[in-house]
């Protein structure tokens, strides 16, 4: 009954604390609904009025205790020895956005891909496109502008972009 009174606006209460940390914020709130229970005798004495803004106050004593430990204390060994390592998570994102923009580009016009291939994958200038696809400059450019528009909408099919 306390959770379901009260955890809403605490939960909501607590999220403006911890700055949109939703993990860190259910945390406090569930710390603070575990301290009103254990002190439920006590405050069974003073009614449903004054509960709430008991609740809140230990949720922000919580809140500032919590941000004083981590900023007080040094950083653990075995979280250093972790940042030293690669992360394959931006290995495993890497290979999934090479893949669908892959999978995007092999859905446009021969002449679409090649020069935005020139262009963004070589790192060319329009001009220098131009020259190595032998297009006059105002074709390659005009490519170039319905190449990314055709782009953008395969992978808006592909939910990679709104």
């Amino acid at each position: 009954m306390l959770y379901e009174e009260h955890a809403g606006p605490l939960l909501m209460f607590v999220l403006r604390l911890t700055g949109g940390d939703r993990q860190r914020a259910e945390d406090i709130v569930q710390e603070t609904l575990l301290r009103a229970w254990r002190n439920a005798h006590r405050l069974g004495a003073q009614g449903q009025q004054s509960l709430r803004p008991w609740l809140v106050t230990v949720a922000r004593r919580i809140a500032i205790d919590d941000h004083r430990s981590t900023s007080a204390r040094p950083t653990e060994t075995y979280d250093r020895e972790l940042e030293s390592f690669p992360s394959t998570a931006d290995d495993t994102d890497r290979v999934l956005r090479l893949m669908t923009v892959t999978d995007a580009l092999k859905t446009l016009s021969q002449s679409h891909r090649e020069i935005l291939v020139e262009t963004y994958f070589r790192g060319r200038t329009v001009p220098e496109a131009a020259e190595v696809l032998n297009l006059p400059l105002g074709t390659a450019k005009s490519r170039v502008y319905y190449a990314l528009r055709a782009l953008r909408t395969a992978l808006q099919q592909r939910g990679v972009t709104e």
